[in-house]
């Protein structure tokens, strides 16, 4: 996943994905028959006759049908070329044409006049910290996508089904999974719940649960569906969009040599790595000076810098430049405060540009309280905002931050509704003031700021009516705002400080703290890992120095 060009320039056609080398085995039927434990069912499948000669396969050219099960036979002729005992699980995603399978590790199918056969396992891998294996970040997911597209669109394998097959491997399989079931809801429009069903016909093993990067047992589970849920949310918040994503930006400044930085929410939320007061190379690890910041900052309008760690740089460094700076310190590895999550989230929404946010690694602390704004304004889950932001940012939020967001969703959740019915009684009022000076030649300025988008190109969503688990709910009336805040004033918001104000005022007193402690926490442990990670096309070191953030100039 990582061969690529790092000097394309925005705009240019994505590099060309290449097929794989299929290697050869005995593993064939020898003409038995494949009898599968269950049925293989499908969710809105098309039939392969509607994907005639050159057509370019698109989600429009999918005729839809009820859902309905898919036939033993039609599973069984996809699977002809393997041993019917190496067959783990096969699942029908388009009727006819794509398949989902789980053979034995052992096992490697050959494509034949048929079939065509293709696994990822070893091509687009997750990169660990600790006992972590996914799931897979948005460019593994965007390559897989421009892979299985141009599959299904290839006249060589118009009449061929094809099947996306993975092994045994509780982990591989997940991840394999996780990238179908993600490209059934992209391009083929479905629920998550539908893809997950999909995904889940004939299963005998259930898919594993992923967990947090920490170094220990693991204390929460995320499950794919909740990863499925988090990119079906992302889709309908546009938060995903792969016409316009850039891969190759995407993982040139995610590496920690180029300044390792992930957009969360387009155009609101950056992650990125805390900057140290000198751009220098400690260890074989690069650090970056904010100087370093500046120009992609100022491409992308990023306007404020929050810093969640020590005081390591003078924030005067960014606010002589034009950035607002602000500090809500907490420790590393723990969650914030109340306090801090409420003046965090009120930053947000009064910022006009987007947010840059660190702390020492830029995964737990920033990943959780990011996590705070999308529960809040998008109504995602925990465990959505959790998977989707560990999907744009590997390893964010860990141990007890999963448990603290949880903790959290329901107050979070209410919160947004009367931010909602706030705004909609001040547009409305607002509406109402222009029309009563309209008719009296009256001309005023604007309606009150501090309720307003911000001019967001990824604004809180439209308020709807949904039923379903975690999606966007209609907004208390106003007549009912009395209610909403009775409910919020239910809520105990404990501040867990006493054992750690000491620590809080020592940071927020001092001037500048050092990069140096008595013992590793757990960002250092983090950037220490990530920073021994090489990829062959990436700059070096010293390259990345001179110039540490790569940006267009066109």
């Amino acid at each position: 996943a990582s061969d690529h060009h790092h000097h394309r320039r925005r705009g240019d056609r994505p590099p060309q994905i290449t097929g794989f080398a299929w290697a050869a085995t005995a593993a064939t039927s020898g003409g038995k028959q494949i009898q599968p434990g269950r049925r293989c069912a499908s969710e809105f499948g098309t039939r392969s006759d509607a994907l005639p000669g050159r057509r370019q396969l698109s989600a429009s050219s999918l005729p839809q049908r009820d859902p309905v099960a898919g036939t033993t036979a039609t599973c069984r002729s996809a699977m002809d070329d393997i041993k019917s005992d190496a067959v783990l699980h096969i699942a029908e995603i388009i009727a006819d044409r794509l398949y989902f399978a789980a053979v034995r590790s052992t096992v490697k199918p050959v494509s034949s006049g048929q079939n065509h056969f293709f696994t990822i396992d070893d091509e687009l891998v997750y990169e660990s910290f600790y006992a972590d294996f996914g799931p897979l970040n948005l460019a593994m997911l965007y390559r897989y996508y421009i892979k299985l597209q141009k599959k299904l669109n290839s006249y060589a394998l118009a009449q061929k089904k094809i099947i996306h097959y993975t092994t045994s491997d509780a982990k591989k399989r997940v991840n394999a999974a996780f990238l179908m079931g993600s490209y059934s809801i992209i391009f083929l429009k479905r629920s998550a719940e539908q893809a997950y069903k999909s995904l889940c016909a004939g299963i005998i093993t259930p898919y594993i649960s992923f967990r947090d990067a920490s170094f220990g047992p693991c204390t929460y589970n995320l499950s794919l569906l909740n990863c499925l849920r988090a990119v079906e949310k992302a889709v309908l918040h546009k938060f995903l969009d792969f016409e316009t994503f850039d891969v190759e930006e995407y993982e040139y400044y995610e590496r920690v040599e180029n300044g390792d930085l992930n957009w969360i929410v387009p155009n609101k939320f950056i992650a990125f790595c805390g900057p140290h007061p000198k751009s220098k190379i400690e260890n074989g690890h690069p650090f970056h000076s904010p100087e370093t910041y500046f120009p992609y900052f100022r491409k992308h309008n990023v306007s404020t810098v929050v810093r969640l760690n020590k005081k390591i740089y003078d924030a005067r460094r960014f606010a002589d430049q034009g950035f607002e700076h602000k500090d809500l310190f907490f420790v590393d590895g723990s969650t914030p405060s109340d306090a801090i999550m409420r003046e965090f989230i009120e930053i947000s929404e009064n910022t006009p540009g987007a947010i840059a946010v660190h702390c020492k690694a830029g995964l737990g602390r920033t990943g959780t309280l990011i996590a705070c704004y999308i529960m809040k304004h998008y109504r995602f889950t925990a465990a959505e905002a959790i998977a989707w932001i560990r999907i744009c940012r590997p390893g964010s939020i860990i141990g007890h931050q999963q448990h603290w967001l949880e903790e959290k969703q329901h107050y979070l959740w209410l919160q947004g509704d009367l931010y909602r019915s706030q705004l909609s009684s001040s547009q409305q009022h607002a509406n109402n003031v222009n029309n009563n000076q309209a008719n009296t030649g009256i001309t005023t300025g604007g309606m009150r700021r501090s309720l307003s988008p911000h001019n967001r190109s990824v604004s809180p969503p439209a308020v709807t009516s949904n039923n379903r688990r975690g999606s966007p709910r209609r907004a208390v009336p106003s007549d009912t705002e009395g209610t909403v805040s009775h409910i919020l004033g239910r809520f105990h918001l404990t501040d867990k400080r006493t054992q750690q104000q000491q620590q809080v005022d020592r940071a927020n007193n001092n001037t500048l703290a050092g990069d140096s402690e008595e013992d590793l926490t757990q960002g250092d442990k983090l950037m220490r890992i990530k920073a021994q990670r090489r990829h062959p096309r990436s700059l070096t070191a010293g390259a990345a120095l001179a110039e540490p953030i790569r940006h267009d100039q066109q």
